[in-house]
């Protein structure tokens, strides 16, 4: 199982960039997919979570309304859209998933939220 997330950067308060995570070694369609945040100091915490079909999508209350979670299962790739990003958006972005009971993490994409 391989993650691979992109498109983090620096980006100005109330501005927008879109997540990528590519995914490769498993059947992707079968298996939900998340995106979890840490930022300096704190604990890694939960974005989003989208089902394997992309029928259902839950989210952060933090996030809620400005956080969009979608899949392309033809590309094997799910993104985040993030717009309206905040100072408290700032943290490493890691794509997340469980494959037959182990959890598999990306190497994070670095988003970093300042004017």
């Amino acid at each position: 199982v391989r993650l691979v997330e992109s498109g983090g950067g620096l980006v100005q308060p109330g501005g927008s960039l879109r997540l990528s995570c590519a995914a490769s070694g498993f059947t992707f369609s079968n298996y939900a997919m998340s995106w979890y945040r840490q930022a300096p100091g704190k604990e890694r915490e939960l974005v989003a979570t989208i089902s394997s079909v992309g029928g259902t999508t839950n989210y952060a209350s933090s996030v809620m309304g400005r956080f969009t979670i979608s899949r392309d299962n033809a590309k094997n790739t799910v993104y985040l859209q993030m717009n309206s990003l905040k100072h408290e958006d700032t943290a490493v972005y890691y794509c997340y998933v469980v494959v037959r009971g182990l959890r598999y993490w990306g190497q994070g994409t670095q988003v970093t939220v300042s004017s």
